[in-house]
């Protein structure tokens, strides 16, 4: 039925949580802010707050990407207070240095949602084209990508910066598109993201899988072509 995939990275393959869960830990030890916040889950849980609300701007195209990396470590630490009762001031220059470090340290995780390797090597056996089509930031993405060892599974990358818009905007889409030479009746989206990748997707006409991982908290607002929970299911599917 389907020729093409167009397959969302972050959370879909690629664990961008859990390794960046690992990679916040190691920064938080390597900036020693253990000296402004005594419970480190305190900014952990700002730091994921913040996060998620400024790449939901970001993929409206509500705020530009050096607004997003820094402000997401700006605020959770700015929440911080030393022993003296002084509140942490981050300047603009920390934000960009401790940003920095965080990404380097998430380039070089290789965890990946479990059964990704599994899939992609049986979508490749079944003779699908298979594109990624990911929001994320462009030199991030190839270093996670070859380290997690997915860079060759896919016939084409496409990264919202090199499209000129961000996921769910028809423009990423109709990039993606003229780039891989898919048609809209031919294609399927797979994500995890119902906003950006589902609801994105069904703009311009794709058929979707939408990959729900917590199915006990987000129950799916409406129809989808296919709704699964594991990756194991795609391959059923597919």
């Amino acid at each position: 039925m389907y020729k093409n995939l167009f397959i969302d990275f972050d959370d879909t393959l690629y664990d961008t949580r859990g390794n960046a869960d690992i990679s916040l830990r190691e920064m938080f030890d390597f900036f020693h802010l253990n000296e402004y916040f005594k419970d480190p889950e305190q900014f952990f849980r700002s730091y994921w707050k913040t996060n998620v609300e400024l790449w939901d701007q970001y993929a409206k195209g509500e705020i530009e990407r050096d607004y997003l990396v820094v402000e997401r470590f700006r605020r959770p630490l700015s929440e911080g207070v030393d022993s003296k009762g002084n509140r942490f001031n981050p300047s603009r220059e920390y934000c960009l240095e401790i940003s920095d470090v965080f990404l380097d340290f998430c380039g070089n995780k290789p965890g990946v949602v479990d059964g990704a390797h599994e899939l992609m090597d049986y979508l490749k056996q079944k003779g699908y084209k298979i594109f990624m089509c990911s929001n994320g930031f462009h030199e991030v993405q190839f270093r996670k990508l070859k380290s997690c060892g997915l860079f060759d599974a896919f016939d084409k990358i496409i990264l919202s910066e090199d499209a000129g818009a961000n996921k769910p905007s028809p423009v990423f889409f109709n990039y993606a598109f003229k780039a891989t030479g898919a048609n809209p009746s031919d294609t399927l989206m797979i994500g995890d993201n119902f906003s950006t990748d589902i609801l994105g997707a069904k703009g311009v006409g794709l058929a979707t899988m939408f990959f729900n991982r917590h199915p006990d908290k987000f129950k799916t607002p409406e129809p989808v072509d296919y709704e699964i929970h594991s990756l194991k299911e795609a391959i059923e599917l597919l």
